[in-house]
């Protein structure tokens, strides 16, 4: 079953809010009890720990020092490295500004 243009408009417009919502956050004390609210305590490991990889990746850190130093797996460590190499340039310009 695929997904119709009522369903992705949808997406689309929770995304925004989202976005939204998200950009409001005015400190880390905001982020820390939105976050909490939001996402699952197991999300609130594997995300951050995704952004971890991925800096680590981008030092040239090894697919095994970035797993001794971040506790990731294989599959996380390979699909944050496909991010980086096809995806659209988030972590980079995450890694520009932190």
């Amino acid at each position: 079953m695929g997904t119709n243009n009522a369903e992705i408009s949808k997406r689309d417009k929770n995304l925004d809010m989202f976005f939204s919502a998200i950009l409001s956050l005015q400190n880390k004390e905001e982020c820390d009890k939105f976050f909490e609210d939001i996402f699952t305590a197991k999300e609130l490991i594997d995300i951050p720990q995704r952004l971890e990889v991925a800096l680590l990746l981008l030092k040239g850190k090894t697919y095994q020092e970035v797993g001794v130093i971040s506790g990731a797996s294989n599959s996380t460590i390979t699909r944050v490295s496909r991010c980086i190499q096809f995806g659209r340039g988030g972590y980079r310009q995450i890694e520009e500004r932190i």
